[in-house]
């Protein structure tokens, strides 16, 4: 999220109440937002809801926030936060729920794949390798994975990234090169592939 020192301002208004300060903070930071979450959710319609759930906990945690972090740090740690349960609920769901139609009997193999993944920040040619990307992002361990989305997607420095996860620059390191390595494994059988004449 960009860094600006008008959002600081908003704080104290948000707290009193002021809806167009609220607004003004919305409309600055949704995006990204919306973006990071969809690099965690891959739909529209989950990363949607997670957006407006950030920030009705913005709205509701506001007089929690006590300025050592930036507000976008903390906008960031909501949405990971956010990101992440979404995500456990869901596995949890899938979990209980039975549903026939989604398998195939013989195999046991999924017949429905999230279709038209599209991410903003992603050129429209490179979306089909996006989604072998995301794919395997999503079987990366929680941390790994949100350390790799706010460097590698979010463009975050690895300060910035551990100021939102509440460890330090060396954790941070020591996750995207374990997640690298998890990733070229997972994604090396789709390059030879790609490499085929």
């Amino acid at each position: 999220m960009p860094t600006s020192p008008d959002l600081s301002l908003l704080i104290e208004p948000i707290r009193q109440g002021n809806e167009s300060a609220f607004r003004q903070l919305y409309e600055a930071t949704k995006s990204r937002v919306f973006n990071t979450a969809l690099s965690y959710v891959r739909t529209r319609e989950d990363a949607e809801e997670i957006t407006q759930d950030v920030f009705v906990e913005v709205f509701r945690a506001i007089e929690a926030f006590k300025g050592d972090a930036n507000i976008t740090t903390w906008l960031y740690r909501i949405t990971v936060n956010k990101s992440l349960d979404f995500l456990k609920q869901k596995k949890r769901q899938k979990r209980f729920a039975f549903f026939t139609s989604l398998f195939d009997h013989s195999t046991g193999e999924v017949l429905h794949h999230p279709t038209d993944f599209i991410h903003p920040g992603v050129a429209l040619e490179n979306q089909e390798n996006a989604a072998m990307l995301f794919k395997a992002i999503d079987k990366l361990p929680d941390k790994q994975k949100t350390a790799y989305i706010l460097t590698r997607i979010e463009a975050l420095s690895n300060t910035e990234a551990a100021s939102v996860m509440v460890v330090s620059v060396g954790a941070v390191e020591s996750l995207l090169q374990r997640a690298t390595e998890n990733l070229k494994k997972q994604l090396a059988g789709f390059y030879k592939t790609l490499q085929k004449p």
